[in-house]
């Protein structure tokens, strides 16, 4: 390769503009992989998690004892686990106050159920708007380098009584290492993003099912409490 040509040579030798524009695509590039291996790992302990409560709720352990051991663990344990703690509290609070109807029983440990849901699904789309941003707008960030780039060779350019390729390329190639680094932070970005939407949505998904069968099983409780209390 013309060691005119290599990539430091062609950073060091652009316009400050265009140094600049590459020197937060980079920033954004880091930030952008920082986001993608903490995610990784937060969206693997989540899956673990709800899926060991979810192995232990369906045990036959009795519920109640489910629910002392989740309060002990307080905000250790998994999405799940928490949704389950706010839905069974707020349910024995409404006992605790003799509230008898069973509609309210229920409809008071689903609305605290689905507070929570909302609250733990806040928490494990953190950072995807980042990653949705870098994806979109790191390409246009280069490509405006580029074009700054390209304006810059060319009013160098005007001075030069005879235009050849030989005198054109560095400055072309210049400006075009900002779309390319531009690119380089916008793809692992979109797929990321796309990754952890589709597995923020089957998190969900299971949440929501979760949420449903609880729900079926304190209705039978309820169902089961009033007619021995006839």
């Amino acid at each position: 390769m013309n060691q005119d040509l290599n990539i430091l040579h062609l950073v060091t030798q652009a316009s400050l503009i265009v140094q600049l524009v590459m020197a937060v695509l980079l920033l954004v590039s880091l930030a952008s992989w920082a986001v993608i291996f903490a995610k990784l790992v937060g969206l693997r302990r989540v899956r673990g998690g709800n899926d060991d409560f979810e192995r232990d709720f369906w045990s036959g352990r009795p519920v109640q004892e489910l629910f002392a051991q989740s309060e002990r663990r307080a905000e250790l344990g998994a999405p799940m686990e928490r949704i389950f703690t706010a839905g069974m509290r707020e349910y024995m609070k409404l006992r605790e106050r003799r509230v008898a109807d069973a509609g309210a029983l229920l409809d008071g440990a689903r609305r605290a159920m689905r507070a929570s849901f909302q609250r733990e699904l806040d928490v494990v789309e953190s950072n995807l708007s980042f990653l949705a941003t870098v994806g979109s707008v790191s390409p246009y960030v280069g490509l405006f380098g580029t074009v700054w780039g390209i304006m810059h060779a060319f009013t160098g350019l005007s001075n030069l009584e005879q235009v050849t390729l030989a005198t054109v390329a560095p400055g072309i190639a210049e400006a075009l290492v900002a779309t390319a680094i531009g690119l380089f932070a916008a793809i692992p970005a979109v797929i990321a993003y796309n990754r952890f939407a589709r597995d923020i949505d089957r998190i969900a998904i299971q949440l929501e099912t979760f949420m449903e069968e609880f729900s079926n099983i304190l209705a039978r409780n309820i169902g089961q409490s009033a007619a021995a209390a006839r």
